[in-house]
């Protein structure tokens, strides 16, 4: 069963007068919809741009496994933990915050950052807050996310070359660049296919495209 969501259904946010534009694929923040709050454990998957100088001040996170994957431009991170790094693209940052942690996230540059974060509830509470980014990920090369029991799948595809996705009882699937064909339908730029019990799936790229799939295995728990 695939679920595609147009990247036009997304919902919009930031604050434009901040220089924070966002497009939410499931509820976040002041916008709800109680048919659309989680698919799996993920609970996030917001495209982000922020111009020159702006971002986000320091705020708090627990229980949440933060994953970003910059698609243009610098985005700088600290947090509480002591950590401080400048991620680009084709580095994938992981922020688990355990039983809490305080960050911030920045476009140091004047040139234009945009980047895809993710959020993903795990599926044991509390620990201690941990800080990983991972530079020059290769493609194909897959991103254990232990907390949440999920792995992070980057593809880059050339002209109409093919490639084999995770089964899984949860499959996510979001088109960072180009255009690609799934189970019947294109999906562009912005578009995400949400599939239960995914077996036997391939993506085709149409021209070329990169993607970001998630394979997930099991729901969080909650009490």
């Amino acid at each position: 069963m695939m679920h595609v969501q147009r990247a036009a259904e997304r919902h919009r946010g930031g604050d434009a007068a901040a220089g924070i534009e966002t497009w939410h694929a499931f509820s976040f923040s002041g916008f709800y919809d109680p048919d659309n709050v989680r698919f799996g454990p993920l609970a996030a998957c917001n495209e982000e741009r922020l111009a020159g100088g702006a971002g986000f001040a320091e705020h708090p996170h627990r229980d949440v496994e933060i994953v970003t994957w910059v698609v243009e431009g610098e985005l700088t991170h600290e947090d509480s933990t002591g950590h401080v790094a400048t991620i680009r693209p084709g580095d994938v940052q992981r922020l688990s915050a355990g039983s809490g942690v305080r960050h911030t996230e920045r476009n140091a540059g004047a040139a234009p950052l945009r980047f895809v974060q993710m959020w993903l509830t795990p599926s044991e509470f509390g620990g201690e807050p941990s800080y990983e980014v991972v530079r020059g990920i290769a493609d194909g090369t897959p991103y254990a996310l232990a907390r949440a029991e999920a792995v992070l799948h980057l593809r880059r595809l050339r002209g109409t070359e093919r490639t084999a996705l995770p089964d899984a009882p949860w499959l996510y699937v979001h088109v960072v660049r180009g255009a690609v064909r799934l189970g019947g339908e294109v999906l562009h730029e912005g578009d995400a296919a949400r599939v239960l019990d995914a077996a036997g799936l391939e993506a085709e790229a149409i021209g070329s495209a990169e993607l970001l799939a998630w394979e997930m295995h099991a729901e969080p728990h909650f009490g």
